[in-house]
């Protein structure tokens, strides 16, 4: 999470939907914006929430009646992505939890909020050959809004997670704003091994000792923002693989299984162990201070469904240069 002194969006509310963790609001918040109203389903997920933002999300957005929520400028939405991941079966929206995108086109229908902010996974944009996005563009455009939308990945914006999301700003037509530029990549300098824990003792537990481990020939020395695989557990499959500190983490995920499951293996002092919930939040952005489930199980899942808190960042200082162009 980066430190801002510009609070661009001081003045600014904003509503909280698909919750999870709070990527969305402790990113918003960090440039001036309000959270007024959040809503979130998972009962271990909202109390995780409440420990860090001391409220607790309304739940089951399905039930929630849209003019009960309050007026507000930015709608803020981490819809849920298993139906469109190239993990689960990409039943899009004959998904349940696909068609919860409808439930956010209700809510922009009754509060015609200034400006959406979206984020899904990478897949949704080509998902049903571009057919599930052209819906919801079309529905976007029908309410009254111009649609951007581009594929970030969080080691171009100092993440070294290899996570690849696709980021969704629309604006209120009435406001005129033209263009919409997104925020520029740049050289990724720290490196996963900045962001390991310190303290042995809390990741003792974590190390795996196998006579499967087979090791590839790369001299671990050579730093990149790609992932290095320096060898495998067993056969290599999912969650078998392990890779060096001095690249890039392999994508965050809630489901998988594996000796490394959720979060990849690393070859950390000699030695391969899985990341440790902290360091899972670490790289999705989220500041130490931030309180995690008590179960490891439930923290791992929840922070690979969560949102990158950088990326968010920094497209909100963006979103705040328009947003300040179209006040003067």
């Amino acid at each position: 999470m980066i430190k801002i002194e510009n609070k661009i969006l001081n003045g600014l509310t904003f509503i909280d939907l698909f919750a999870g963790l709070g990527g969305f609001r402790l990113s918003l918040e960090s440039l001036g914006a309000k959270c007024i109203y959040s809503n979130e389903w998972n009962k271990a997920v909202q109390k995780v929430y409440a420990e860090n933002f001391g409220e607790l999300p309304e739940g089951d957005i399905t039930k929630v009646n849209e003019k009960d929520i309050p007026d507000h400028d930015i709608l803020c939405a981490g819809f849920p992505c298993q139906a469109f991941s190239v993990s689960g079966k990409q039943k899009g929206f004959e998904d349940s939890r696909g068609t919860l995108f409808f439930d956010i086109a209700r809510i922009i229908k009754a509060k015609k909020p200034k400006i959406i902010f979206m984020e899904n996974v990478k897949n949704f944009v080509v998902h049903d050959d571009g057919r599930t996005l052209n819906i919801v563009k079309r529905i976007i455009d029908d309410l009254g809004y111009t649609f951007y939308e581009k594929v970030l990945n969080a080691t171009d914006f100092g993440i070294p997670q290899r996570r690849e999301r696709v980021y969704m700003v629309c604006f209120r037509k009435d406001l005129n704003i033209k263009s919409f530029s997104y925020p520029k990549p740049f050289k990724l300098i720290h490196h996963l091994e900045d962001f390991l824990l310190k303290d042995e003792t809390m990741v003792k537990d974590l190390y795996i000792k196998r006579d499967d481990i087979y090791y590839n020939d790369l001299i671990d020395n050579t730093y990149s923002d790609k992932s290095i695989r320096l060898g495998i557990v067993n056969k290599g499959g999912q969650g078998e693989r392990i890779y060096s500190t001095k690249g890039a983490a392999i994508t965050l995920s809630a489901y998988g299984g594996g000796v490394f499951s959720k979060t990849g293996g690393y070859l950390i002092n000699g030695r391969p162990r899985k990341l440790h919930p902290r360091e899972c939040a670490r790289i999705m952005g989220y500041p130490d201070s931030y309180k995690i489930s008590e179960s490891p199980n439930q923290a791992y899942q929840q922070f690979g469904n969560s949102v990158v808190i950088d990326v968010l960042q920094y497209i909100g200082i963006e979103i705040g240069k328009v947003i300040k162009e179209y006040k003067y």
